[in-house]
């Protein structure tokens, strides 16, 4: 399978560590994970602040602000939700991506800390995404923030509870979301789609991985008949009325082929989606290997991703 990847990402992969995803180590590999973030060098443009609000258990959810200083427009605003297969990561590895959105896409960002699996499995990450989501909505006017402007994204787990958030806010009627943008979105958890039985192994992420984080996030919903859209957008059988998405997935990616239909019945049910498929590129390539001409290209297409989806509003209201 290496011999498939972009030259340019494979030194990176070489250098990745096998980890074994059991309850039992997941502290271990938290710890290691944190460590190897490095600290956040804030743009002096830009102002980043930490919030705790209740959450949905009565539990305290951290948030974390990024806005341009010396704005005083409402601005639109993005709710950012980490990846990690619903049990791993936290909003500290993403600060340098969030600054790149309010400087690029002119918005506020708000990057949620969502409780982790299996300490807390589903619905429990969901809510607290719902949470802040909510949160923002209600405290636009004191955060200077445009309403009708909200947009939703996320990266793997967190593009799977992106696009959960989405069908989670249609259906409850609140608030309203202008764009999503689910990034190579972990959503079946069936595991048994062609591209899952083809990256068994390697590749950072993988199915024996998927099927860890799938088990302990769904907790004893695992292989029932009863687990709900919001939990597995695959399972979803109404995308109507859903807002604008951008979607990209690397062709190595195990979350190739859910990506692909999900797009497809997007599409479908009349919703505008863009998409971008990556030749040669693996699970998180572009967060791997930062530096490489794929990266770049695939970071900077879901960045500007992010301006037109507010951009969109704006022309409507115009």
């Amino acid at each position: 399978m290496e011999n498939r990847v972009d030259p340019a990402l494979l030194p990176s992969l070489k250098m990745i560590q096998d980890f074994d995803l059991r309850p039992e180590n997941l502290q271990a590999i938290r710890e290691d994970m944190a460590q190897l973030i490095p600290p956040a060098i804030v743009d002096e443009s830009i102002s980043l602040t930490d919030e705790k609000i209740v959450g949905p258990d009565d539990n305290s959810l951290q948030l974390r602000i990024y806005r341009p200083k010396f704005v005083n427009e409402s601005l639109p605003a993005l709710l950012w939700i980490h990846g990690g297969g619903y049990i791993l990561g936290s909003y500290d590895g993403s600060d340098d991506l969030c600054m790149k959105f309010v400087k690029e896409a002119n918005c506020v960002v708000v990057s949620v800390n969502y409780r982790l699996a299996p300490e807390h499995p589903y619905p429990a990450p969901l809510e607290d995404c719902y949470a802040a989501l909510k949160w923002i909505a209600d405290n636009a006017e004191s955060l200077n923030i445009d309403s009708n402007r909200i947009g939703v994204a996320g990266a793997s787990a967190g593009g799977g509870l992106t696009a959960a958030l989405t069908l989670l806010a249609r259906d409850r009627n609140y608030p309203s979301i202008c764009f999503q943008m689910p990034l190579y979105p972990m959503i079946d958890d069936r595991n048994n789609t062609p591209s899952s039985n083809e990256i068994k192994e390697g590749l950072v992420w993988n199915q024996k991985r998927n099927e860890a984080g799938w088990k302990m996030y769904l907790g004893e919903l695992y292989k029932t008949d009863n687990i709900p859209a919001y939990a597995a957008p695959a399972r979803a059988e109404d995308y109507r009325n859903l807002p604008y998405t951008y979607t990209c997935v690397g062709q190595l990616d195990p979350f190739r082929s859910e990506t692909l239909t999900y797009v497809s019945k997007l599409a479908e049910a009349g919703v505008d989606v863009e998409f971008h498929l990556y030749p040669g590129a693996y699970h998180g390539f572009e967060e791997i290997t930062p530096d490489a001409d794929i990266s770049i290209r695939a970071r900077n297409e879901y960045i500007k991703a992010v301006k037109n989806g507010f951009e969109r509003v704006t022309k409507v209201e115009s």
